[in-house]
């Protein structure tokens, strides 16, 4: 959500968590609704109107010990394929154990590093997560991510494994794995870059080490970082950074952490605030939101499509207008699927094989808020789609964490 939107809930307090007394582990008990593995039959998935998803898994926000969500990503432990599901929540970082959804275990609670935020984040590296926050002094919290391989008594309270502190309050971080950079953006506006982004290599995964930035184009409030394997020759290999800078699409070429390039900017009809978006794979084109455009202009959820095929010279090639009047969130693309977080009208998966022919189909649908599709700031904050086992992690700011799966 955009900063400047009021906060409405209130902040929670930590719950205390049991501690490890040495002995064995216990067998590790399920936590969650009893709404695990139901299908969608009839339009509906008990309680939640859906197409061609299946409910596997549910955790309140009780369940959590928060009072609200926000961010989600996903980790799967290399050593024993077990996967993870990390979420964001207003008092800290969730990490929930989804190997078996008919029994997720809500392992324990990495507390935030200060106050309580409506805004978390966390990103995975090298089986370490990064978590930033729009709390005061927060900075980037490290957590080694292979503790979650012998919890004692879940679920757990546990302490960050390193801090890189030179930078406090961020909106959001961002990897590129290719390169083992972190950027976090979104940060104090008055900063050396401007609240764009800096630059942390994580050579040493435990102690971040600040090497730069850019803030050229001001404010920073979301990006993609990637290796570029596009179709514009001139730039292949190039570590390259998207960025969603409020009023516009940044490019910039930050191989060079000493001197980066900017490439191009990107204005569209209709601003609202430009919020985030991603490459399809080929990274032909960048699919983007824009968070507010569906309040200030009356638009059905509207999703813009660039051609990237020239990175100095990107165009607008296509807008699709979904279904209902929801505000678009956080979208990921994976292979032909477009996963969009559409706060109350859940998560859209929208079929993009015609890209290129500006033919874009919604054809899978699961809405965590069945209430209403309102053109409001509840329901589906972010998805996690990239699990081998094709499960997907998805976060809901007042309904938690679920677990759903195309049927199909």
């Amino acid at each position: 959500m955009k900063k400047h939107i009021p906060a409405l809930l209130a902040l929670c307090m930590l719950a205390a968590c049991s501690s490890d007394d040495g002995a064995s582990a216990p067998e590790a008990q399920p936590t969650g609704s009893t709404e695990n593995s139901v299908p969608c039959v009839n339009g509906r998935a008990g309680n939640y109107p859906c197409k061609g998803f299946e409910l596997l898994a549910h955790l309140t926000l009780s369940d959590l010990d928060a009072t609200s969500g926000n961010d989600v990503w996903g980790w799967t432990d290399t050593g024993t394929g077990k996967e993870y599901a990390l979420m964001g929540l207003d008092n800290g970082t969730a990490f929930v154990d989804i190997s078996d959804t008919d029994n997720p275990v809500y392992l324990g609670k990495l507390p935030t590093a200060t106050s309580s935020s409506l805004w978390r984040d966390v990103k995975v590296h090298n089986d370490h997560a990064y978590v930033v926050a729009e709390a005061n002094g927060h900075g980037v919290q490290v957590f080694d991510l292979t503790r979650l391989r012998d919890v004692q008594n879940p679920p757990e309270l546990f302490s960050e494994d390193g801090n890189y502190d030179a930078i406090g309050n961020a909106h959001n971080i961002v990897i590129n794995p290719d390169s083992g950079f972190a950027y976090p953006v979104g940060t104090a506006r008055t900063d050396a870059f401007n609240g764009g982004v800096h630059f942390l290599d994580l050579q040493n995964p435990l102690v971040p080490e600040g090497v730069g930035g850019w803030g050229d184009n001001g404010y920073t409030h979301d990006a993609q970082v990637v290796t570029y394997q596009g179709p514009d020759a001139d730039h292949t290999g190039r570590e390259i950074f998207i960025g969603a800078n409020e009023s516009q699409v940044v490019v910039v070429d930050v191989t060079d952490k000493t001197a980066p390039q900017s490439l191009a900017t990107m204005p569209y009809p209709n601003i609202g605030y430009t919020h985030q978006g991603w490459f399809t794979e080929d990274q032909t084109y960048f699919i983007l939101g824009d968070e507010l455009d569906e309040i200030n202009e009356g638009f059905k959820t509207r999703t813009l499509v660039f051609d990237m095929t020239d990175l100095d010279d990107p165009v607008l090639h296509h807008t699709y207008l979904g279904p209902t009047n929801a505000i678009d969130h956080n979208g990921y693309v994976l292979g032909n699927d477009f996963y969009l977080a559409n706060y109350t009208a859940g998560v859209r998966l929208l079929d993009i094989s015609g890209i290129a022919e500006k033919e874009m189909e919604e054809t899978h649908f699961f809405d965590t808020f069945p209430s209403n599709d309102a053109t409001e700031f509840d329901g589906v904050w972010s998805i996690y789609p990239y699990f081998e086992s094709g499960n997907i992690a998805v976060s809901d700011i007042s309904g938690g964490l679920f677990i759903i799966r195309k049927m199909d």
